[in-house]
């Protein structure tokens, strides 16, 4: 894992990359890659690459960035991992191709030479890269299928800006940092800022699954190159196979544990980080290592997961840590995270901790659970937002009673429960409009008492929040496979593997998601289309040596930090309840920064 940046002076007009401006985006992003840097300036004082490592395959100084090709005529610098790079590397010798690393980004670089910019079909991991081809004079960048790795870049017209955080590029200057309303809408919509925006008018996100190429005419318009959608819309169903569900998992698991460092996991009482220590257990034995955060607020509660994990941990004979922290250690890094939080989230400050516990335990790689919930329908969301949507049909055809329910409703509803379900009515009736009401934050409605009305105005029509979730679920037909689409490309892209970058980057630690990837869902797309779809039990049960009885049968709890003990006010929980204190503060530290 690590940290790219790169200045393409493209305008006939533009001045000469600034070398200031490329170390200081550079140095904003140095926890990325402690291991080693690099900086390389064409001879024009066109084109600037800098990197920072974080050195997981390929330890040697063969495997530094930016990289050349052997005569110079390509560059690259690359954040993530290619976890079929071997296969693809013998696939590349074997066509006559000679290397000079052992790395993955020889290989990428080494595919573009070979296919240009259809490299990206046949990788499998997670990627952020940007490759200079001297030869057409251009930059080619592009991105994971499921934005694990994120991308920023900001255009002028004149000059590109390209980096791995958007607080590098602010740090660099140069840009336009005026704010950007569908960024700050959205952030108080979804508690979160939705692709491709961010808090700045004048930086956006390559898509994920995307790529976007510039040269000397200017920028292109971004290629998708994978569309979950589309990806999900064109399955044909198939029944529920226990034999393929393990393979696939098994298939999965094994290729992300390709590293020449240690890969440990972080263990709550969870299904799914439980079935990755299961699994990861079977390819590596006793030598896996494991970490769990508790909380001192929570010891001895329900919310409390240490005890069921270091069962788990005794049950698979993993090498454990227990973490624990307190108000006093949120306190004590409450700034070092509002920094590193690149842009502002109501659910990373526990992937923060458990990456600092991690970190501190030694290890540069950990497995993620990210995705279970996704792929296995353990949200609740899977339930409620359908049978919403069923109940209350009836009212899309009615938009002027919904709408007269909601502006009589409210003040009765604020002192009931949320004040966004003044709504039902309005937004209960289409599955997209209710997906947005259960995982909304606050609703279009409330955002003029929250925020400047006109910015609300112009950042909901950039938004176009209902349209979107309609265009997520696209053709998709049966409603479990349109949910899995919705929370995947929505809260799962935006929200958690965002926060998974930052938050484990911040300590210099990656984080890999064996539940996101791009092979494990075209094995399991035609099954959760199904009429038997794999639900988390079925991952369980698949594995070799059976979890213990009281982690497969405990009913699914959130995750939950003690809010109020950090910040004051009522009791929240990061997967529920009222989180709006916490955003205010959020976004209040992110923007003042």
């Amino acid at each position: 894992m690590c940290g790219l940046a790169a200045l393409f002076a493209y305008g006939a007009s533009a001045p000469p990359v600034d070398r200031g401006q490329l170390n200081a985006i550079h140095d904003r992003q140095a926890p990325r890659g402690p291991d080693s840097e690099g900086i390389w300036i064409s001879d024009n004082n066109r084109v600037a690459m800098a990197h920072r490592r974080l050195s997981i395959i390929d330890l040697s100084e063969a495997g530094a960035q930016p990289m050349a090709s052997q005569d110079g005529a390509y560059r690259i610098v690359f954040n993530g991992e290619i976890y079929n790079y071997r296969a693809l590397r013998q696939h590349l010798i074997d066509d006559g191709v000679t290397f000079t690393s052992y790395s993955d980004t020889e290989v990428l670089l080494q595919l573009y030479i070979q296919r240009g910019p259809a490299m990206v079909d046949v990788l499998r991991g997670m990627f952020a890269f940007a490759i200079w081809d001297e030869k057409r004079q251009g930059l080619f960048m592009a991105r994971d299928a499921y934005g694990i790795k994120p991308l920023y870049f900001a255009d002028d017209g004149k000059t590109l800006r390209v980096a791995s955080q958007v607080k590098a590029l602010v740090a660099g200057g140069g840009i336009d940092t005026s704010p950007a309303p569908a960024g700050h809408v959205g952030f108080f919509l979804l508690g979160y800022v939705p692709e491709p925006h961010t808090l700045y008018k004048g930086i956006e996100a390559v898509p994920a699954g995307g790529s976007l190429w510039v040269d000397t005419s200017g920028r292109g318009a971004p290629h998708k190159w994978f569309d979950l959608t589309k990806e999900l819309s064109e399955v044909d169903p198939v029944p529920y196979d226990a034999e393929a569900l393990r393979a696939a998992l098994v298939d999965s698991m094994q290729h992300h544990l390709v590293a020449d460092v240690p890969v440990g996991v972080f263990l709550s009482a969870g299904l799914d980080s439980a079935s990755l220590v299961a699994l990861a257990s079977e390819a590596q034995g006793t030598s896996l290592r494991t970490v769990t955060l508790g909380f001192q607020q929570f010891r001895g509660s329900e919310n409390d997961e240490a005890p069921l994990a270091e069962v788990l941990a005794k049950h698979y004979e993993t090498d454990h840590e227990t973490r624990w922290i307190e108000t006093g250690d949120f306190r004590d890094n409450a700034d070092h995270l509002m920094a590193a939080m690149d842009q502002p989230s109501i659910d990373g400050a526990n992937t923060y901790f458990v990456s600092k516990v991690t970190r501190e335990a030694g290890l540069k790689v950990a497995l993620s659970g990210v995705g279970g919930d996704e792929l296995f329908a353990g949200y609740q969301n899977f339930k409620q937002v359908p049978n919403l949507s069923r109940a209350l049909g009836l009212f899309r055809f009615l938009p002027g009673v919904g709408k007269a329910f909601r502006f009589i409703s409210a003040p009765l509803v604020r002192t009931l429960t949320s004040p966004k379900y003044a709504g039902l009515f309005e937004y209960g009736s289409r599955l997209g409009d209710a997906y947005l009401l259960r995982r909304g934050l606050y609703m279009p409605w409330e955002l003029p008492t929250v925020l400047d009305p006109d910015l609300v105005r112009e950042g909901l029509a950039t938004l176009a929040i209902t349209q979107k979730l309609s265009e997520t679920i696209g053709d998709i037909g049966p409603t479990r496979v349109a949910m899995t689409a919705l929370e995947s490309a929505w809260y799962m892209r935006n929200q958690l593997l965002r926060d998974a970058d930052w938050a484990s980057m911040a300590h210099s630690l990656e984080i890999r998601t064996p539940l996101v990837d791009i092979t494990l869902l075209r094995a399991l797309a035609p099954m959760i289309a199904g009429s038997h779809p794999p639900t988390k039990n079925d991952m369980a049960t698949s594995l070799a040596r059976p979890l213990p009885a009281e982690i497969l049968h405990r009913p699914k709890t959130g995750f939950s930090i003690p809010v109020r003990d950090w910040i004051g006010g009522e009791k929240h929980t990061s997967r529920g309840g009222d989180y709006r204190d916490w955003a205010h503060y959020i976004y209040n530290q992110q923007w003042a920064a």
